[in-house]
């Protein structure tokens, strides 16, 4: 057995079943044992899209996420990817190519020794994965994709990678000591004095009634924490806010739900923030637009209990009080079973939430209004769709507008936050849950970085529905611009005829310039079965949901000038 054989059939061993991935010579043996694998290939027009496939394919499925590449400059192509599975904690591997060991030093094609002026691939994998592998002996094939393997999944998932030389694929190499891996999924399970504190900590703020708000973010929904966070919050009636990341984990019609506390937020959840004693976070970083870019005084007066699968995030942002650490849908559980003999249930009093029915748009304009194109997603989404907001304005609309239901998914582009990681990341999501519909929504500057993908979707049947937000403009760098220049520059484009490239890629393309247009296209496009655009025509004029403040616009605006005028001053 060949080394790349080898390596392929260990990952058939602990489930994958697709791998993503850039055609090159030291990929070559690679390739060939896809072929002859059940595992199923995708090989992409740009390595990465290939890892961010990778991510799309880990994301809701709790799976490894595979993608490979050729050496040197493909390798390369695969750092944006593997940036966004160590900061949103998706289990990937890495495999790419490496120049032969036998001439390192000489400036062979592709090297990345580090030595003799070429660049050091080691150092630059090391910091964009959990740990990089150089394998250096065919005998130790297996004992290295066990370990990197393992790794993904040990404590907070994450990336791993591994260098194969291409001396390595050499006829006459083999792998004689070929054995099924071992992977032990090891949970990270609560400490119990951390629950038993936290739960009396709790049940103490139960019996005073002081009005506590649980914050959720994506950790809860990467563990499934779903069921025990319902059974809490319903036992002591705690009203939650979600992160973007979180939202969706329950019913956002549920009388407990307040909506979205970010900058681009609802109020009703900003007002539930202000108002609590206590902030139950689960499964939340504190990222920056989630901190109103890690206001100071957020938590000032508030008592904040935080668990979280990484003790690295605890005090990261914000000193917690009490902590758990572990992994959410373990240490909810446990919290469940140690408060219910500490405190009473609490009768039914439904929070004070935003009603998505009561929200009206006025739009007098000829082109969509985002809003609206997101509300009318929502009422035609399917039960189990999986919606992937990529990075830009649309995601705010998307985020505020969006109303889920159980069984629905919804996933923004995470911290490391790269444009068009969703774009491409659809294709690996839609190869994880075959069964799902899978929607992109995306800007236009978005979709243009990386849009030749979809010959990709075609080629493999990969049937992902991307909704182009189409303005014509990077709509956020203009505001960011407008408001922190007073102009704006640059940031104006052309766009393609959207329907005619894609039935020039062979899929489905269509023109949409009012709500029932889309509408219909939307329902003939999740009909079809098939890779589909949808060029939603949007208005310029319509500005997303902003607040610098979660005490409102208002407020945020007083502190930006008194920030300017005294900087330091606000938001104290």
């Amino acid at each position: 057995m060949r080394v790349y054989e080898a390596i392929v059939k260990a990952l058939e061993g602990v489930g994958v079943g697709a791998a993503f991935g850039g055609a090159g010579e030291n990929a070559a043996g690679l390739m060939l044992a896809l072929k002859h694998s059940s595992i199923r290939p995708v090989i992409t027009r740009h390595e990465q899209a290939a890892s961010f496939m990778a991510c799309g394919y880990a994301m809701h499925s709790d799976q490894l996420g595979f993608c490979f590449a050729t050496a040197g400059p493909g390798a390369f192509n695969l750092f944006s990817g593997l940036a966004v599975a160590m900061s949103d904690s998706y289990p990937v591997l890495a495999v790419s190519g490496y120049a032969s060991l036998d001439w390192k030093g000489k400036g062979a094609l592709n090297e990345t020794s580090g030595t003799s002026r070429t660049p050091d691939s080691q150092a630059m994998f090391a910091a964009t994965t959990k740990k990089s592998f150089l394998l250096t002996d065919a005998a130790k094939t297996c004992d290295v994709v066990e370990e990197a393997v393992n790794l993904a999944f040990d404590g907070r998932p994450g990336p791993v990678h591994i260098h194969v030389p291409e001396n390595l694929t050499h006829h006459g190499v083999s792998v004689d000591n070929f054995r099924a891996i071992d992977l032990r999924r090891r949970p990270v399970t609560p400490e119990s004095k951390r629950v038993t504190e936290v739960a009396q900590l709790l049940a103490d703020a139960v019996a005073k009634d002081k009005k506590i708000l649980a914050l959720i973010g994506f950790g809860a929904v990467r563990s499934g924490a779903g069921p025990e966070l319902r059974e809490l919050l319903e036992r002591y009636q705690i009203p939650f806010a979600t992160t973007l990341d979180g939202k969706g984990i329950i019913s956002e019609r549920h009388p407990l739900s307040v909506g979205v506390f970010c900058d681009s937020g609802h109020s009703a959840a900003w007002k539930a923030f202000l108002q609590a004693d206590v902030i139950l976070a689960v499964g939340n970083s504190f990222a920056q637009h989630a901190t109103f870019n890690f206001r100071d005084d957020l938590l000032a007066g508030k008592t904040l209990i935080h668990i979280n699968i990484d003790i690295g995030e605890i005090d990261k942002v914000y000193k917690a009080d009490a902590a758990i650490i572990g992994d959410a849908k373990l240490a909810v559980a446990a919290l469940n079973k140690e408060i219910s003999p500490k405190a009473a249930a609490v009768a039914a009093r439904p929070a004070e939430g935003r009603d998505y029915d009561a929200e009206r748009i006025i739009h007098l304009l000829d082109e969509i209004h985002p809003g609206q194109l997101a509300q009318s997603l929502s009422k035609r989404l399917p039960k189990n769709a999986i919606v992937l907001a990529d990075a830009g304005a649309h995601l705010a609309w998307l985020g505020y507008y969006l109303e889920l239901s159980p069984g629905q998914f919804f996933r923004k582009p995470g911290g490391f936050g790269p444009m068009a990681g969703h774009v491409n990341g659809a294709l690996g999501a839609k190869c994880a849950n075959p069964d799902r519909p899978v929607i992109v929504g995306c800007g236009d500057g978005c979709y243009l970085l990386s849009g030749f993908e979809l010959l990709t979707a075609v080629q493999y049947d990969i049937p992902v529905i991307w909704i182009i937000f189409n303005d014509g403009e990077f709509k956020l760098i203009k505001l960011y611009q407008l408001e922190a220049y007073a102009e704006s520059a640059l940031v104006e484009f052309g766009n393609p005829d959207y329907v005619a490239y894609a039935r020039a890629c062979g899929a489905q393309g269509y023109r949409v310039e009012t709500i029932d247009e889309f509408e219909s296209a939307f329902d003939e496009a999740l009909a079809l079965g098939k890779p589909a655009i949808i060029d939603a025509h949007i208005t310029r004029l319509a500005l997303p949901h902003y607040s610098p403040s979660p005490k409102g616009l208002l407020s945020g605006i007083a502190e930006m000038v008194e920030d300017r005028v005294l900087p330091g001053h606000s938001g104290q």
